[in-house]
């Protein structure tokens, strides 16, 4: 019998999920309703899951996660085009979809439906052999209709589990509020972490910057929020260090590098409010998080992404694989740990490989370390440009333009040639003349192109294939 990821018995009277309807579902009835769930399935299999965060959604995803059932996280909004593609190269026996999108399955069987949520039974009359170790399928944070997924274990999520719980220090008390998709790591690991301690997860598909959202927040008691860096320049337009949220003890923060400014600012806050600001680093392919930066060092450690998480250990190699042991020197960030996942899969083939990772990811990212262990990220080993015979690092000029103009901007190109993209025009000849000085090349290197908005994914990270087709 394989170990189940939750015990839900345990919290049996503790309330598990509760949207802004007033509709909850405890524990309990988790355990009891998603024991009938997997009867139906009758067996382990893949279920195509189209997440959105309400009580339907997230009982289907930790029934199936728990009854060894395996789950294909999808954004529940995905075009109809999209679905049937990725339906065609996996084959899914079931869609677990919202009531509300059903008349896009006309021609599916419902077997089974509970919290606004269906069990449709495919036409696919094969299935793909499974990994015994398969826990679920999740999109790496830049696709949505790609084929590709990342394969996460049932150990990788347990081992992840329980590292958060550990340094964010969670318990039953907790209240945390979606801010994030399911479909998205850092979404589905805060509501697989406080699943695991019987806490109970205040489910919305609101933005901070709706008035409802904020409403529900203050109703509920809500106790902690995750953020990209999109979510966190949203919340400093919002003027949210004036809001008053007594029941706010945890802000955390990933899903890339924010700005040193920002993380300023709410590393001020939380210190005069007396709460606390945990900023951390991770990929989909280490299931969720690899580092987090102690909250006592958040002032002091300014622009790190700190430490790495209980049970895992950071390394930096430099281009020859020599290993790194000066500060201050970049290099490519290197993680070991239990959290790393078996690898990709592209096609319903590759359901059945076996761990390929071994338990190593080479991340991609490029950091350095401070004198004392604190690491840094500095950029993407992909994200540079060689501008006449310079190398230039994207993410860092991006970084230097927010910080200088407090703008929304997005940096690419092609070599010999960078787009600096801008939603406003107000600050374009001084931005362009501000990244010729900072880099000291020619300022014909760099074209400012202003467009209606920076394409981003449902996780607020941005999407630069989509800057291509403004490059000349």
């Amino acid at each position: 019998m394989r170990q189940k990821i939750w015990d839900f018995g345990h919290f049996k009277t503790n309330i598990a999920f509760r949207d802004e309807h007033g509709n909850e579902l405890t524990y309990g009835q988790l355990e009891d309703e998603g024991n009938k769930l997997a009867e139906v399935l009758g067996r382990r299999r893949l279920v195509f899951v189209l997440c959105s965060n309400s009580i339907g959604s997230a009982f289907g995803y930790a029934a199936f996660l728990n009854n060894h059932i395996v789950p294909v996280m999808l954004n529940g909004h995905l075009e109809e085009e999209l679905l049937n593609s990725l339906m065609e190269v996996y084959k899914p026996p079931y869609l677990w979809v919202e009531d509300d999108r059903l008349s896009q399955f006309n021609s599916m069987k419902c077997v089974y439906k509970l919290y606004g949520y269906s069990l449709l039974k495919t036409d696919y009359d094969s299935e793909y052999p499974l990994y015994d170790n398969l826990a679920l399928l999740l999109t790496t944070s830049g696709s949505t209709g790609s084929p590709k997924f990342v394969r996460q274990s049932y150990g990788n999520i347990l081992a992840n589990t329980k590292s958060i719980v550990e340094y964010l220090n969670l318990s039953a008390i907790e209240r945390p509020i979606t801010t994030l998709p399911m479909n998205y790591t850092y979404g589905l690991s805060i509501i697989n972490t406080h699943l695991y301690v019987g806490a109970t997860i205040l489910l919305t598909d609101k933005g901070l910057m709706q008035k409802d959202f904020w409403e529900f927040f203050k109703r509920e008691n809500a106790t902690s929020f995750g953020g990209v860096p999109y979510t966190y320049e949203m919340l400093d337009k919002l003027r949210f260090y004036k809001m008053d949220l007594p029941s706010l003890n945890t802000m955390t923060q990933a899903g890339g590098k924010i700005t040193t400014e920002l993380h300023k600012k709410f590393a001020d806050y939380a210190k005069e409010k007396n709460k606390n600001f945990v900023v951390m680093y991770g990929q989909c392919e280490a299931t969720a998080r690899m580092g987090y930066l102690p909250v006592e060092k958040a002032s002091e450690k300014m622009g790190s992404m700190g430490i790495a998480i209980p049970g895992g250990v950071f390394r930096l190699i430099d281009s020859d694989g020599q290993e790194i042991s000066q500060p201050d020197m970049a290099g490519e960030l290197v993680y070991e740990g239990a959290n790393v996942t078996l690898g990709y899969a592209e096609k319903g083939e590759d359901l059945i490989l076996e761990d390929e990772r071994k338990g190593i990811l080479y991340t991609g990212d490029v950091a350095k370390f401070d004198e004392d262990g604190y690491y840094y990220i500095v950029g993407r080993m992909k994200r540079f440009l060689k501008i006449y015979g310079n190398r230039v690092n994207l993410d860092e000029m991006e970084r230097l333009i927010k910080g200088g103009y407090d703008v929304e901007v997005a940096c690419a190109g092609i070599d010999d040639h960078m787009y600096i993209f801008l939603t406003n025009e107000a600050n374009a000849d001084a931005i362009k003349t501000f990244a010729s000085a900072k880099t000291g090349l020619n300022p014909a290197a760099f074209t400012i192109k202003i467009i209606d908005e920076i394409p981003k994914n449902d996780s607020g990270k941005t999407q630069y294939k989509g800057l291509e087709r403004y490059y000349e």
